[in-house]
């Protein structure tokens, strides 16, 4: 346990540095939108899903590096898809990771604007991931968009909303979290391997 301890640290702390690196600095305009983004990604998190990406690249001898794209991008498409939960039309939460949650700190077009700019952050990281051949990279973005979308995480999320005040049975309850948490659990395994 306590190697996994240290692994998981580890890879918190190679997750924020590359989040940091990728994230456009907060002083380039649009200096609140970029602040915000910063505001949201960085300083917390348990990276659970870089965690499942490194994981599935050291199973199959995938090096760090290589890896770290794959890391960033989905750990962003997650924190764009918390920002947006966040919002008053969707779960209306005021607090993550015990701080105020975006469209608290800043304002509510703000927060659904660092969502935007962090799902496509997330593909542009991918994209330009060096490391990787051409035909690699298309198929992970296309693994990524699928995850992510609406027969991924955010048709999960439609599932959620429109469930609102009403019970589900077990087929529906596995079908919303399969597609809103699963997908893109699943997408860190693959694009890390």
């Amino acid at each position: 346990m306590n190697d996994f301890a240290a692994w998981s640290r580890a890879i918190q702390a190679r997750t924020e540095l590359a989040l940091a690196r990728v994230l456009p600095d907060s002083h380039l305009a649009p200096q609140r939108l970029h602040d915000a983004m910063r505001y949201v990604s960085l300083g917390g998190g348990k990276r659970v899903r870089p965690m499942l990406a490194f994981a599935a690249g050291e199973a199959v001898g995938v090096e760090a590096k290589h890896v770290e794209p794959a890391a960033c991008a989905v750990e962003l498409i997650h924190v764009y898809s918390l920002t947006h939960d966040d919002l008053p039309c969707m779960d209306d939460d005021d607090l993550r990771r015990g701080k105020p949650t975006c469209h608290v700190a800043y304002d509510e077009a703000t927060a659904l604007l660092v969502g935007d700019a962090l799902q496509s952050l997330a593909f542009e990281v991918l994209a330009g991931a060096a490391t990787t051949d051409a035909p690699t990279r298309l198929d992970m973005l296309r693994q990524l968009a699928h995850a992510a979308g609406s027969r991924g995480m955010c048709g999960g999320q439609a599932v959620d909303l429109a469930s609102t005040g009403q019970q589900l049975d077990l087929a529906e309850l596995e079908f919303m979290h399969i597609h809103k948490t699963g997908a893109l659990i699943e997408a860190a395994v693959l694009l890390g391997a």
